[in-house]
């Protein structure tokens, strides 16, 4: 891997750093946020449209879906570079998640009295670029804190986010199916405002006062954002996480209107049904999680697993358009759900491992994490020009079977991780 004159390592640690909170704090942090994009992208927002326009509205989904992930794709590596480079007591990190936090909560205060699909789109949009500087602090803190011989079993409990996340919305919602009509907006605040908290006192940062400073030239500064590009295995392992998010939210964006259009669901049914389903994604992912982070570390074959479940997610695909059912989508999401728990076992064990520079990883990570948000934006527009255009909901499972394979290839020309 070719490396910046002058850095440390990319497995560099800073020494200090107590571990064992870690464990509890860092998924606890990485899942709260994940909260928030679940509970509202997937079920607060589409039934907020419904209130506005009285309709399933595709275009009026997408346009409020569109905005934010286009403010995030910016904010999240510019918020990375700005915590590297920030120099208090509190460290790096902390000031961002606390600050962030504060901030989100009273954007979704604003967000949650919207009256129009432009006020939605706009207050959605501050929400995902605020939130996005609090994620760009959390995901650093791997790289920062934890040494190269637990990336493995790191990178699988941030990967628990994203399913801890989607368990608890889906309990939520087939509890209290209700709160899709505005409610959660509160519930979310309050469990970001907890993770926060947590992250921040239970395991807290260094002082960074005495970290040499890195003066601001506005031209490294952006440059900063295309230089880990140049580095081939981190470039491909951007090409392969966009790929494999891609095709995940192409069908997720979506998954409201799907589930009542394509596979029948009655009006009344789909916030419950849709919790179903997602609980027995999310089970399955948890499960391949716990299973695939440890045994990653223990093989140290990280692009294998990540290769094993691009494939498998690419087959789970095909198996709404041959079984257009309740049924065909509870297997589905039992496919899905460890094709994505396999992925997010090792996903940040592989990105870690090809960091170009120790001492960016905050922007660099954030320049990674591109690959999450640019998906959010490609996808409610072209998953609404497919569903008008291109033969409705079955051509999405197409689509997200040519993505999904795509991102495998990608997988496979990162050299310098086995």
């Amino acid at each position: 891997m070719k490396q910046v004159q002058g850095a440390a390592p990319p497995t560099a640690v800073t020494p200090g750093f107590r571990l064992g909170p870690l464990y509890v704090t860092l998924p606890v942090a990485n899942a709260a946020v994940f909260f928030l994009w679940l509970t509202v992208g997937a079920f607060v927002l589409p039934a907020h449209v419904q209130r506005i326009t009285g309709e399933n509205n595709v275009a009026a989904l997408g346009l409020a879906n569109t905005i934010g992930p286009l403010l995030a794709t910016i904010a999240n590596p510019v918020f990375g570079q700005i915590s590297d480079r920030t120099r208090s007591r509190f460290g790096r990190r902390s000031p961002w998640i606390l600050g962030c936090v504060a901030l989100g909560i009273i954007a979704l205060a604003v967000q949650a009295s919207a009256s129009t699909v432009l006020m939605l789109g706009l207050s959605w949009a501050a929400v995902q670029a605020i939130m996005n500087g609090y994620q760009a602090a959390v995901t650093a803190i791997l790289p920062d804190r934890v040494p190269e011989r637990r990336y493995g079993t790191f990178s699988g409990l941030v990967g628990l986010g994203v399913p801890l996340a989607t368990v608890v919305t889906s309990i939520v919602f087939i509890a209290y199916p209700e709160l899709a009509q505005g409610g959660a907006y509160y519930i979310v605040m309050v469990v970001l405002a907890a993770a926060a908290l947590l992250i921040v006192f239970g395991s807290p940062d260094k002082d960074s006062r005495d970290l040499p400073p890195q003066p601001l030239n506005l031209a490294q500064f952006f440059a900063g954002f295309v230089r880990p590009l140049k580095s081939r295995d981190f470039a491909w392992a951007f090409l392969s996480r966009f790929g494999v998010m891609a095709g995940y939210m192409i069908i997720f964006t979506f998954n409201f209107f799907l589930l009542e259009e394509f596979i029948g669901i009655p009006k009344g049914e789909v916030v419950q049904k849709m919790g179903i389903l997602m609980l027995i994604g999310q089970v399955s992912t948890i499960a391949a999680v716990v299973i695939v982070g440890p045994l990653s570390d223990r093989v140290n074959r990280f692009r294998l697993f990540a290769l094993i479940a691009g494939i498998a997610s690419a087959v789970s695909l095909v198996i709404p358009l041959l079984m257009p059912t309740f049924e065909g989508m509870i297997i589905y999401n039992v496919v899905h759900g460890i094709a994505f728990g396999i992925y997010g076992a090792v996903d940040m064990a592989l990105v870690t491992k090809v960091l170009p520079n120790a001492h960016e990883v905050g922007k660099d990570l954030g320049v990674i994490n591109i690959a999450n948000a640019g998906p959010q934006i490609l996808a409610p527009a072209i998953a609404a020009f497919v569903v008008l255009n291109l033969g409705g909901y079955a051509s999405l499972f197409i689509v997200g079977i040519v993505i999904s394979l795509i991102a495998s290839f990608g997988v496979m020309k990162i050299r310098g991780v086995r």
